[in-house]
C-alpha cells in the first residue's frame, strides 16, 4: 500500500519531534540541577601519598616541591619533611634532621605543620613540636628556615613561653624580610584549646611575642556551624566534630605590607599593616585599632597569596578553592568532590598547589572510627583559565 504524498516525511517528523521532545526534557531535567554542585576548574595529581597524612607545601622559584608530615595527629616513623623528586619522598634536608631520632628536640623535625618561602625563595616551616598523645616540651615547636641552594638549616628558633602557651597550635606562618635585620616571622596559633592569637618573631635575635590573643579577628566565632559532607556541625571546643580554631590562615600581599589572616571558625577575612605587627613596642590597643576586617570570605583553613596579589581560600564546604580578586570579589577556581578538607595551600604565578589532608574524617572526629581514604592528594590548578582562541579572527 502507497502512503499519500503527505504522509511520506512522517518518519522524519516523528523523529525531528522526538528529538526535540527529548532536547526539551534534557534541558529541563539540567535546570533542576544545583549548578553550584557541579565540578568546575582543571585539577591535576600532582602526587598522591598513602600512609601518614601530608598538610604543608611549598614550591621554590625553581619548582622544587616540599610536603609536610606531621605527627600531631598521627605518630609516624617517615620523614617529617620530605622533597617531592622523580616521583619519590626524600627526606629533606637530610635524613638526621627529617626522620624521628634520639637527637635533641631542637635538632630535629618533629611535626612541621604550615610551610612558605620567602622573596629570596628560601624554605620556611612551623614546627608546631605536637606528637600525637604527648604533651609539647620545650625545643619542639620551632621556626625552620632552610636554604634550598644549599640545602643547609639557616635557622632555627625555639618558641618558648609566654609566647606560646601549654595548648598551642602552632599552624602556619609568613615571613617578611622588610622587617628585621633578617626578617620578621608571623606564626598562626590556632590552639588546640580556646586560646588563639598571632606570634611575631624577630629572625635575628629570637625575639618573640604573643599579640591580638583574645582579639575578635583570632578568636573562633562560637556561633559558627559548617556544612561538611552533607552535615551542618556546629562549633564546639569540649567534644569537636570536626577540625576547629582560631587564627589559622596566614598570608603577605606581594609588598608584604599588609598581613592577612583569618580564624578557622570563622568566615571573615581581616588584615594588619606588617609596619605595626613587627613592631615591638606597638601596643596590644594599637595593634587592635590598626586591624581591618575585610569582609566574608566563607569558611577556609589555608591562605595563599600569588605574584598579582589575588589570595587564594580553601573552602572545605564546598569541596573548592577560592580566588579573591584584587577589587574583594571571588570566583570559584576548583570545585571537585576530591578536594576533602584542602589544607596547606601555595600559589605561584600560574598554578595554585593544595594538599587534600581529609582531617575532618580523623578518629577524634568521628567516633573513634577512621574515615579518612588515601591515598591522599597533593593537586595543582591553574590560577587563570586557558584563553579562548578563534582562527577564524587571525588575519
Amino acid at each position: 500500500m502507497r502512503l499519500p504524498r503527505c504522509l511520506n516525511h512522517l518518519p522524519a517528523l516523528l523523529a525531528t519531534a522526538l528529538a526535540a521532545s527529548m532536547a526539551s526534557t534534557a534541558a529541563l531535567a539540567d535546570n533542576t540541577i544545583d549548578q553550584g554542585a557541579r565540578p568546575v576548574g582543571e585539577l591535576h595529581v600532582v602526587a598522591a601519598f598513602n600512609g601518614p597524612g601530608p598538610s604543608g607545601i611549598a614550591v621554590t622559584p625553581t619548582g622544587r616541591i616540599f610536603v609536610g608530615f606531621p605527627r600531631h595527629a598521627e605518630n609516624h616513623p617517615g620523614p617529617a619533611l620530605a622533597e617531592l623528586k622523580n616521583g619519590r619522598l626524600v627526606p629533606y634536608p637530610d635524613a638526621a634532621f627529617s626522620l624521628p631520632s634520639k637527637a635533641p628536640w631542637h635538632d630535629q623535625l618533629v611535626s612541621p605543620h604550615g610551610m612558605t618561602t620567602d622573596r629570596r625563595g628560601r624554605l620556611w616551616l612551623i614546627d608546631d613540636g605536637k606528637i600525637a598523645g604527648h604533651p609539647i616540651v620545650e625545643g619542639q615547636a620551632k621556626l625552620v628556615g632552610i636554604d634550598p641552594a644549599s640545602n643547609k638549616v639557616i635557622a632555627n628558633v625555639v618558641i618558648k613561653p609566654p609566647a606560646m602557651l601549654s595548648d598551642s597550635h602552632l599552624n602556619d606562618l609568613r615571613v617578611d624580610l622588610s622587617h628585621g635585620a633578617q626578617g620578621t616571622a608571623y606564626i598562626a596559633d590556632s590552639s588546640f584549646g580556646t586560646s588563639p592569637a598571632l606570634i611575631v618573631v624577630d629572625i635575628a635575635s629570637g625575639r618573640q611575642r604573643r599579640v591580638l590573643a583574645g582579639d575578635r579577628s583570632t578568636a573562633a566565632d562560637p556561633g559558627f556551624v559548617a556544612m561538611m559532607e552533607g552535615r551542618p556541625l556546629r562549633y564546639d571546643p569540649v567534644h569537636p566534630s570536626f577540625p576547629i580554631g582560631g587564627v589559622d590562615g596566614i598570608t603577605l600581599n606581594p609588598d608584604q605590607s599588609r598581613l592577612y589572616y583569618t580564624p578557622l571558625s570563622s568566615r571573615r577575612l581581616y588584615s594588619i599593616p606588617t609596619a605595626v605587627l613587627a613592631d615591638f613596642h606597638a601596643s596590644e590597643k594599637q595593634l587592635a585599632k590598626a586591624v581591618r576586617d575585610e569582609g566574608d570570605k566563607g569558611a577556609a583553613d589555608g591562605l595563599a597569596t600569588d605574584p598579582q596579589g589575588r589570595i587564594y581560600t580553601t573552602d572545605f564546604e564546598h569541596d573548592a578553592i577560592r580566588q579573591r580578586q584584587l577589587d574583594g570579589s571571588f570566583r570559584i577556581l576548583a570545585r571537585d568532590p576530591r578536594i576533602v578538607w584542602p589544607d596547606g595551600i601555595y600559589a605561584t604565578a600560574h598554578q595554585v598547589y593544595v594538599v587534600l589532608g581529609q582531617w575532618n574524617r580523623l578518629p577524634g572526629f568521628n567516633g573513634g572510627h577512621d574515615l579518612r581514604k588515601p591515598p591522599y592528594l597533593l593537586v595543582s590548578i591553574p590560577t587563570d583559565p586557558a584563553p579562548l582562541l578563534d582562527a577564524a579572527e587571525v588575519h
